[in-house]
């Protein structure tokens, strides 16, 4: 018996060399980042030369109002983002998984297909859905012309954010339908079996059971989507560079950071944006928690 939880004992040590590299790996690009940032944000620099101790005045300038301007349209571009996303990607996500369990040949290839666009990069999915819609040479606009449905989807203040969540939906809607065909490969068919033998019909046993069962499934894919829509930055940066083009309408708290960090010649750049990022850091982990708890109760 001592024997055996010595070697017992002796295995789990052993497990604990095989994760040294990773810890080491997300202590250097994680963790170490997080702290500098966080450290850099009490201090005011002029450049890269550390001046003096700030102590909590960088973030009372993002406060401030001619910052503040800013940061809520952005903050208020990420919500929006966030609501289309869950609206529109999410709805078709699981739409897609619900019509793909029910495929018998082909499923793997259709599921391959929609989960391709999201492993490129957001900035290659960016500049290539820029020239597709391009007013002057386009061909989602040559193909609407006809129709008198023409328009700068990019260049209108009033369509820019919708396109944005278009095609945010376009790339990442295969990451929820897998989310939720997995979910849905979890569930046993006796229930709906068991529904259907005592007179259910199929939105009854959609309503009453698989969607029940799948609030696990939509509680995590809720919280990614939320993580993904808060953080956006490569994307939108390019169908609307650092300004969020036009007028501000894709703007959104990357970006804010972006030109903070980088375009706004402010000799203490480095102090704001790092208070930034501790904002941005705290308010999602915060609001992560937060939602996933709300979440976690309701599944």
């Amino acid at each position: 018996m001592a024997l055996g939880v010595r070697r017992g004992q002796g295995r789990n040590r052993s497990s604990y060399v095989f994760l040294i590299p990773a810890f080491l790996l997300y202590s250097a690009f994680v963790v170490y980042p997080l702290f500098t940032g966080l450290t850099y944000s009490f201090f005011t620099w002029k450049g890269t030369l550390r001046d003096s101790f700030a102590g909590l005045d960088n973030y009372a300038g993002l406060l401030s109002g001619a910052f503040l301007d800013q940061l809520l349209p952005a903050l208020g571009h990420n919500a929006l983002l966030f609501a289309g996303t869950m609206l529109v990607q999410n709805t078709l996500g699981l739409a897609f998984a619900l019509a793909l369990s029910r495929v018998r040949r082909g499923k793997r290839a259709l599921q391959t297909m929609f989960a391709l666009p999201y492993l490129v990069n957001p900035l290659v999915i960016g500049y290539l859905w820029t020239l597709l819609l391009s007013p002057a040479f386009g061909p989602v606009n040559a193909l609407l012309k006809p129709l008198g449905l023409a328009m700068p989807w990019l260049g209108d203040p009033g369509t820019a954010l919708p396109t944005v969540v278009v095609i945010t939906t376009w790339q990442w809607v295969g990451f929820p339908m897998l989310l939720f065909s997995a979910a849905l490969g979890g569930i046993p068919q006796e229930y709906a079996e068991a529904a259907r033998t005592d007179g259910a019909g199929s939105w009854q046993v959609l309503r009453r059971i698989t969607l029940p069962l799948l609030r696990p499934a939509m509680a995590t894919v809720t919280i990614l989507s939320f993580i993904g829509s808060m953080g956006t930055f490569a994307l939108v940066y390019a169908l609307g560079g650092s300004n969020g083009a036009p007028a501000g309408a894709t703007d959104v708290l990357g970006l804010l950071f972006y030109r903070t960090a980088f375009a706004s010649g402010d000799v203490n750049a480095l102090g704001t944006s790092s208070a930034l990022a501790v904002f941005m850091f705290t308010f999602i982990f915060g609001s992560t928690l937060l939602l996933e708890r709300v979440l976690r109760r309701k599944a």
